[in-house]
């Protein structure tokens, strides 16, 4: 496990009520968001890599990897980093109440904190979050590459946070041949690489939101809702 600095303070139309019902997921049905913090720098890192590659063979996960830039300066750029992932993993942190960051580490829905390679705690946060029923629902319709989004709040919710819906849009499989740095000589498979998220609306958890957006290009794509910038997953969906 790699552990890095403390970090510094802190950082439409209503959509047709049949269309909804019909995209309505069964209890339990919704996949479980998983974030995973890597980098090709940390030779740490292959294991947990090589589980995600594991969970993004399951339609109930959705797994997610972030590769952040901090072990960039050790030999090996990492050719997926991004200091949004970093800054990602740094307000999940700060959130918490933790002073370190480290990888590989995985965020269950937002809110657990599990080192990555650590399997049988991951599956056990995962079926532990698919007995819990969602603080929203959320519902959505594709015609094209329109997409249409209507959430409404199922549970309690913190009113002094906004709800944030992100769209992110991710690349599902490469192998890169390590030239340098700690995995020099190995080739590696990543799944699942977020290659963007950005918001695409923003909620205050009263009555409810009707979100309409484009998608652009041919990445696979997911939805999020969460409180805040970096709390709880309150929601998630994938994307045709």
């Amino acid at each position: 496990m790699k552990l890095l600095a403390s970090l510094a303070t802190a950082l439409g139309l209503t959509l047709p009520q049949i269309g909804m019902a019909e995209q309505r997921a069964g209890f339990g049905q919704e996949p479980v968001v998983v974030e995973l913090f890597t980098s090709q720098g940390c030779s740490s890192c292959p294991p947990a890599d090589a589980l995600l590659l594991k969970l993004a063979e399951r339609s109930d996960v959705l797994p997610l990897a972030l590769h952040v830039d901090y072990w960039d300066y050790i030999g090996w750029k990492d050719i997926f980093a991004s200091p949004a992932h970093t800054r990602r993993q740094k307000g999940y942190a700060h959130l918490a109440g933790r002073r370190m960051i480290y990888t590989p580490q995985m965020i269950i829905m937002g809110q657990q904190d599990i080192l990555g390679a650590d399997e049988t705690a991951v599956e056990e946060a995962i079926a532990s979050y698919q007995t819990e029923q969602r603080q929203v629902l959320l519902l959505h319709s594709q015609s094209g590459k329109t997409v249409q989004l209507s959430l409404a709040a199922q549970g309690n919710l913190d009113k002094e946070l906004p709800i944030f819906v992100q769209l992110v849009r991710f690349s599902e499989r490469h192998f890169v041949e390590i030239a340098r740095g700690e995995l020099a000589g190995h080739r590696l498979s990543y799944a699942n690489v977020v290659e963007e998220l950005k918001q695409v609306g923003q909620w205050d958890g009263q009555g409810e939101a009707h979100i309409s957006f484009e998608l652009t290009g041919d990445l696979p794509a997911a939805i999020l809702v969460q409180e805040g910038s970096y709390g709880r997953i309150l929601a998630a969906a994938r994307l045709q």
